[in-house]
């Protein structure tokens, strides 16, 4: 079967231009919203999953969904830093965090507006078991005092939080000696304090979490088997990389399902507007399709041809789209965490992945809302086209 020129089918799209223009500008919204929402969902992802080392084990309290949910008592954590398979430092001290972790309501910056925050108590063991954390200015907190180090994210979002100044709570004043980054993780949206203080001041006598590293990657599942196995612990431990995946997973898919139900939804429009334009294509080009047919062309080389062309404008929609929703890489936001309910501040992630689905889905709009007039224009006939022309 003898096929259209592609040629033929974009001179048709650039002959009407405005009209083209306006269809792909509508499928364009709909990309672009679509785009949005996976790399929203992407974004928050990888915050989470960043947060884990891949060598570190999260040791929490059996059933509990987050840190802020679990309890480990001083004896308990004693018990899991006796245990083999224990990476050391330099020092031949256990490279283990016993860290308390509670929410904080502070005022965001310009709004006023109260947000939760994740404060954490750690020690100099935390700072080693998280290489990815770099201070950005100052210095880290001292030891057994009232000061604390805020994340990037923190130090920009809330009053009270940059180098230097003072933030109140848990009934005390509290000095920014430092603001670290912790390179786009979501340890970028917490303050950070001696682990000890942090007890006291929120009158707290147990941990939140026990982490530490591993010696070989190979021994976690006998130490897991061993905290599990204990009946004094009543405790889990899971890969810190994991435990951060499944903290995003309530988030990320709430907003990919919420988003990709509007852009269906969104999409009929577009769609219905892709149909209108091909049919009025159709209608004015009653003349070259008995032409194409006279030369020889069949029914199926003229469906491909118009088929074709709408595919071609959903394609252009898409690209346009998809380059606009390109550029919220450059935005930082942050919403609430499900699991948390602390901020949680990220940015949007374009993969190669969200572009191939952003790209089909773009056709398949162009597929559906040009079948019907590709058809129509493929069943009339010859002498009925070359009459009306």
């Amino acid at each position: 079967m003898k096929a259209v020129p592609l040629s033929y089918i974009a001179r048709n799209l650039w002959v009407r231009r405005v009209t083209t223009l306006l269809t792909a500008g509508g499928m364009a919204l709909v990309i672009y919203v679509f785009a949005t929402v996976l790399m929203m969902s992407e974004g928050i992802r990888n915050t989470l999953v960043a947060t884990g080392q891949a060598d570190n084990v999260i040791v929490l309290r059996k059933g509990a969904g987050a840190e802020i949910n679990s309890g480990i008592a001083r004896s308990q954590a004693a018990i899991v830093e006796s245990l083999p398979g224990i990476a050391t430092d330099t020092l031949g001290r256990p490279l283990l965090s016993k860290e308390p972790v509670v929410l904080n309501n502070l005022p965001k910056r310009g709004s006023g507006k109260p947000s939760n925050v994740t404060v954490r108590g750690t020690s100099a063991q935390g700072l080693q078991l998280r290489p990815s954390v770099q201070m950005l200015e100052g210095r880290m907190f001292r030891p057994g005092s009232s000061e604390i180090v805020t994340g990037r994210a923190v130090a920009q979002g809330f009053q009270g939080a940059a180098l230097g100044e003072t933030l109140r709570f848990a009934g005390r004043d509290w000095t920014v000696v430092g603001v670290f980054d912790a390179g786009g993780s979501g340890f970028d949206s917490e303050i950070w304090g001696d682990a000890e203080q942090m007890l006291q001041a929120f009158r707290r006598d147990a941990f939140s979490t026990v982490v530490f590293r591993l010696q070989e990657p190979a021994q976690f599942e006998a130490i897991k088997a061993a905290i599990e196995a204990d009946p004094r612990l009543q405790l889990e431990a899971k890969p810190e990389r994991r435990f951060y995946a499944e903290q995003s997973e309530a988030l990320a898919t709430f907003i990919s399902i919420l988003g990709t139900s509007l852009s269906v939804i969104f999409s009929i429009g577009a769609i219905v507007g892709a149909m209108i334009t091909m049919f009025a294509a159709v209608a004015q080009r009653i003349g070259e399709i008995g032409t194409l047919r006279a030369l020889g062309f069949r029914r199926g080389a003229v469906l491909l041809a118009f088929l074709g062309e709408s595919m071609l404008l959903s394609l252009v929609g898409g690209l346009i789209g998809l380059a606009a929703a390109a550029l919220m890489q450059t935005v930082n936001i942050s919403t609430t965490n499900f699991q948390t309910f602390a901020e949680l501040a990220f940015q949007f992630r374009l993969t190669p992945t969200i572009v191939w689905q952003t790209l089909l889905f773009a056709l398949f709009m162009g597929f559906v809302g040009g079948f019907i007039p590709a058809w129509r224009a493929a069943r009339l006939k010859i002498v009925d086209c070359l009459r009306a022309a």
